[in-house]
């Protein structure tokens, strides 16, 4: 008799989870709060081999057409002049790319959408999850992948809570035949850094809106980071009507003096190819959050991805972390009959990898945080930026996810035995 696991949340952390489980022999049971396929929401992403190899092993046919692979990495100045450059390989995605892949090979009877998590109840062999509707279901384990605000963790770790950084993502993405020819011809392949005072851009381009990546139907993806104060903050994130989303304002709900803002200034400050790319979009913003969970298991519950540790995006390692975390819980589960045995070895393993990849993601983003410190009390490090030393650090960082895994020993959890 096949053991069964529910995964809250289907996302691409919940889908990667379930599908490593199916193909483990579990009888696995996605629940996700929207009511609606989730197909068109997020935007670009970057992948890393670690991510790959677990797609593949997910049942995923990770191929050239779920990405676009950049062959060199520039930092626009202000002019437009290419300031630095190097050499890079790697292969940019898209959410809506992966998450269709993922969402396409699991039976529709075991991805259930409206499902909103009330609670969770545990004896000593299994775990009963409550919906709002009053529907219980009950399983071997539950998997809580349900993201930074995670209810699952909200019920056994009230205290932990995101920590606000100090800055902001504004991102957007526009089609590729609306980017003006020479712009294209010049920078659409290329990864780019801008670098404006105290903030940081990056363009790249990532499959289309419908998922595409044949020349003339992608898309070029940018994120820009600008620190904002909590007081600033709120008002961006305070609607038309005077009301104020804390954790975060829906996309459509940004008031239209906010874009026109954030459009000006992205004509003065940004490399005009940039710019020109950036105030042809619709434009929404992210507070970017830490966070850390002192427990990943509960009994039968496990957490994974962003409701266990949220790391700033900076690595472009959200996704990889999520699926790492994916691949070491079943293999932990595998390796050990004993299901309370296999989860404590899953939270031994991956808190700190956690840990770990948090601080990398904290250091890449020191520099935005420490604008809104006094320039007295700044570091050498915040007051200054090494425009070589970032466009290394981009092309350090797969090697560096890799080198996290080797110190916990966790190369045998995160990737498959063969390609």
């Amino acid at each position: 008799m096949s053991r069964r696991a529910l995964v809250i949340g289907g996302s691409l952390g919940g889908l990667i989870a379930a599908q490593l489980l199916r193909r483990d022999g579990w009888d696995t049971v996605v629940f996700e709060r929207n009511a609606e396929e989730l197909a068109s929401r997020g935007v670009g992403l970057g992948t890393h081999p670690q991510l790959i190899a677990i797609l593949r092993r997910s049942g995923v046919a990770f191929d050239e057409t779920m990405g676009i692979r950049v062959p060199k990495v520039i930092c626009l100045g202000r002019d437009g002049t290419t300031t630095a450059e190097q050499p890079t390989s790697r292969t940019m995605s898209s959410w809506a790319r992966l998450y269709r892949a993922l969402r396409d090979a699991l039976p529709a009877q075991n991805y259930r959408l409206g499902s909103t998590l009330r609670r969770v109840e545990q004896d000593s062999v299994g775990v009963t999850a409550v919906f709002a509707d009053g529907a219980r279901e009950r399983g071997d384990i539950l998997v809580a992948a349900d993201g930074i605000r995670s209810t699952v963790r909200e019920q056994f770790s009230p205290q932990v809570q995101p920590v606000y950084a100090g800055y902001v993502a504004w991102r957007a993405v526009l089609d590729e035949q609306h980017v003006p020819p020479a712009i294209r011809r010049e920078i659409f392949e290329l990864y780019t850094f801008c670098l404006p005072e105290g903030e940081q851009l990056l363009g790249y381009p990532v499959p289309g809106r419908d998922n595409d990546t044949a020349f003339g139907r992608r898309g070029y993806n940018i994120v820009w980071y600008r620190p904002t104060d909590p007081t600033a903050l709120a008002d961006l994130c305070t609607d038309t009507a005077g009301r104020r989303y804390s954790a975060g304002i829906p996309p459509p709900l940004i008031r239209g003096d906010v874009i026109d803002q954030v459009k000006a200034d992205a004509r003065a400050l940004l490399a005009p190819q940039i710019a020109e790319i950036f105030v042809r979009t619709e434009p929404f913003f992210q507070p970017i959050f830490d966070l850390e969970s002192p427990r990943l298991v509960f009994g039968r519950v496990a957490l994974l991805g962003d409701a266990a540790f949220v790391a700033r995006p900076h690595a472009g390692a959200g996704t990889t972390k999520a699926a790492i975390d994916a691949a070491s819980l079943v293999d932990c589960l595998r390796e050990n009959a004993n299901l309370d045995t296999g989860l404590a070895r899953y939270a031994q393993a991956q808190q700190s990898f956690g840990r770990a990849m948090v601080a990398l993601s904290r250091q890449a983003g020191a520099y935005l945080s420490a604008q809104l410190k006094p320039i007295a009390e700044r570091t050498a490090d915040e007051l200054g930026r090494d425009i070589a030393g970032i466009l290394r650090a981009h092309g350090a960082r797969s090697d560096q996810v890799a080198a996290i895994l080797a110190t916990g020993g966790l190369d045998a959890h995160s990737l498959p035995a063969a390609e």
